[in-house]
């Protein structure tokens, strides 16, 4: 059996559906619940079962009364109560049959088979009309879907995103940087979209071959908060969950961010300027950005990109 990973769904013995967070999932799955089945439920599986979409503060509310034993900074389920994995690569074609406009999107992208799917609702069989297209692609293939979709955009295949789109996201995300500074960053880093009004995601997830090509990302000790400019030496995992910079710095080694904003946000050899919680990890030094979800007080910019 191929090794879970992130963006794959597990169902439960209870039939709970949990999106997989992590890469570290040999004894227990790291996980966020997102589907609950329920009665009442005002989505319908192709099983027949109704389910309840949970956001993530009601999710770990659910866990706390339900699973218990599941609490962590993440939704640890043990591989023994899970009874089936939802892998994006092995169901694209199924949710191409089921979505035209998932298979339109999928059209213009290029890619060897199984090194691409779509997660989120449309792998779990739960979307509705108003559901985004979370496309999923793999190790160094990622790269060439990213110069894929500029080059649809560039030929008008794809259409750029649409200011109404940019305030959207914005304030969804609300982060802790101007919004003329924000579409500045995310408008170069092609990881998502909008296709027939709807919005899309293309998102990293390592390959089968390279799944524990860093540490383990743990807990450190925290021992403030602090700001800081540094080069990127490495950001090929940047568009990684966290999103991972190498930098040349005299105290930091690593910046993480556990934010979906701030992923992809600097390239390699760029200046980055950063603002987070300082966590000693043996004889490294890391800076977490995204420590709460809202990432309040804490942010990565480039400063190359902005001093332009």
């Amino acid at each position: 059996m191929k090794p879970i990973r992130l963006r794959d769904f597990v169902m439960t013995d209870d039939g709970c559906l949990y999106a997989v967070s992590g890469y570290e999932n040999e004894e227990r799955a790291e996980c966020v619940l997102r589907y609950v089945p329920t009665t009442d439920g005002d989505r319908v599986s192709p099983w027949g079962v109704r389910y309840k979409k949970y956001d993530f503060a009601d999710a770990f509310v659910w866990v706390q009364e339900h699973k218990p034993e599941y609490l962590d900074l993440v939704h640890r389920v043990p591989l023994t109560d899970i009874v089936r994995v939802f892998k994006p690569e092995e169901l694209a074609a199924d949710v191409a049959a089921r979505s035209p406009r998932a298979a339109r999107l999928f059209s213009y992208f290029d890619l060897p088979p199984m090194t691409w799917g779509c997660t989120g609702s449309l792998l779990a069989g739960l979307e509705n009309d108003a559901s985004d297209i979370d496309m999923v692609v793999y190790g160094s293939a990622w790269f060439t879907a990213q110069q894929q979709l500029m080059s649809a955009v560039a030929a008008g295949k794809i259409p750029a995103m649409s200011e109404e789109m940019w305030q959207k996201v914005y304030n969804k995300r609300v982060p802790d940087i101007s919004f003329d500074d924000f579409v500045l960053h995310e408008s170069r880093k092609f990881n998502r979209g909008e296709f027939e009004g709807t919005y899309f995601d293309l998102l990293y997830s390592r390959g089968y071959d390279n799944l524990h090509s860093v540490p383990p990302i743990t807990l450190g000790r925290k021992t403030g908060k602090t700001t800081i400019e540094a080069t990127v030496t490495d950001a090929s995992l940047a568009f990684d969950s966290p999103g991972i910079y190498l930098v040349d710095h005299e105290e930091i080694d690593l910046v993480l961010s556990f934010t979906h904003t701030y992923c992809g946000q600097c390239f390699t050899g760029e200046t980055l300027e950063a603002c987070g919680v300082v966590e000693e990890h043996g004889d490294q030094t890391w800076l977490i950005v995204g420590t709460t979800r809202e990432a309040h007080g804490e942010y990565i910019v480039s400063r190359t990109l902005l001093d332009q």
